[in-house]
């Protein structure tokens, strides 16, 4: 039987079993996760949280970068297309929280699920990629100050990020001509949680899976491990206190690897391990914990602010004159409230002893 052809005519509810059910695999266990308080309740309120403090960070720092920051370094230009890749994932979270706050029903259509499915990826090798550049960007600062003038210009960070843009679009467009719509019994139109031609999905996640996420990865993690070690070596041959800079590149790294490992390491993985379950004709269980896995790498978004924080010392600058400016304003306003009225009490009192001389002048004459 396991050298039998899979067969595409496959009913719904057979596909849909094997796609979400859990241990003891029967359908309506899978049901049950899809109508349940974690896919109907819990999903889509962390959707909503991600919404609420997303939005307005990203659009900020996008306005900041754009606008705000007139010499544009490379850094700033990783993050400003980091930035406008959050804001577009960011803006069709609402079409997900309809699609979990009505159990799992699609209303919008074949089309528009298509382009969710496909954006989501996208979303997500786009960041993977640019977080990669800056990391490269970052070493080449820190490693080679000097010899890398020439290497780290503007335009070659714009043209880089343009790159970076069409690899994620060629390796996610083919999502837009497969079918991702399905009828589900008891559950209704599914969007992206009933995977048919489990092959074509194994070699497609395969090499993205590689591409676009274990080999950003290893570059990653060996661009910062080296930025630590070469600030720790210059401190001690200059005989320089560098911990601020140190401190930084530590956070940085730190807020990187959590990025990876905690949104888009569990996406990957138990995509990649479930699609070869499938494939194989082997039942599976990893489906309501990859539609988990989705919600938890969704939050990526309101983490890249950190990275723009301490990734660019342009947008600390323009934070820390942020601030000072309130502070002064905060400062001055008081101060000039006292002023007017110290300004008014001398008037009043310089008119009053002038119509007092005026008074006596009068008397006298």
């Amino acid at each position: 039987q396991t050298d039998e052809p899979i067969d595409d005519k496959k009913s719904s509810t057979q596909m849909f079993d094997e796609l979400v059910s859990g241990a003891s695999g029967t359908f309506s266990e899978a049901v049950d996760f899809l109508k349940g308080p974690m896919a109907t309740r819990i999903m889509p309120s962390f959707y909503i949280f991600i919404i609420l403090i997303s939005l307005p960070l990203n659009a900020l720092a996008l306005v900041a970068f754009t606008c705000r920051i007139r010499e544009k370094k490379p850094a700033v230009i990783y993050m400003s297309h980091l930035a406008c890749v959050d804001l577009l994932f960011t803006l069709l979270l609402p079409l997900k929280i309809h699609y979990q706050l009505n159990a799992s029903d699609w209303v919008f259509g074949e089309a528009a699920c298509r382009v969710i499915s496909a954006a989501y990826y996208c979303y997500m090798y786009c960041s993977i990629l640019l977080m990669m550049c800056m990391s490269v960007d970052r070493l080449l600062a820190v490693a080679f100050p000097i010899a890398s003038l020439t290497w780290r210009s503007t335009r070659k960070a714009t043209y880089i990020c343009m790159l970076v843009w069409l690899l994620a679009i060629a390796g996610t467009v083919s999502l837009l001509f497969i079918t991702q719509t399905s009828t589900i019994e008891n559950v209704g139109v599914t969007c992206h949680d009933v995977l048919y031609h489990t092959q074509l999905y194994v070699n497609l996640f395969s090499i993205l899976s590689c591409l676009y996420f274990f080999l950003p990865l290893g570059v990653t993690l060996v661009s910062y491990s080296t930025i630590i070690y070469v600030l720790r070596v210059k401190s001690i041959r200059l005989a320089t206190s560098s911990t601020d800079k140190r401190r930084r590149a530590v956070i940085m790294a730190i807020a990187v690897l959590m990025e990876f490992v905690m949104c888009f390491a569990p996406t990957n993985g138990i995509l990649l391990y479930h699609c070869v379950h499938l494939a194989t004709r082997g039942s599976s269980e990893e489906g309501k914990y990859y539609l988990m896995a989705v919600c938890l790498g969704s939050a990526s978004v309101f983490l890249d602010p950190l990275l723009y924080y301490y990734g660019s010392s342009q947008c600390r600058q323009q934070i820390s004159s942020l601030i000072r400016w309130r502070k002064t304003k905060s400062t001055t306003t008081p101060t000039n409230t006292n002023s007017q009225t110290k300004s008014s009490n001398l008037s009043c009192e310089y008119t009053h002893t002038l119509n007092k001389s005026a008074l006596n002048s009068a008397i006298f004459i």
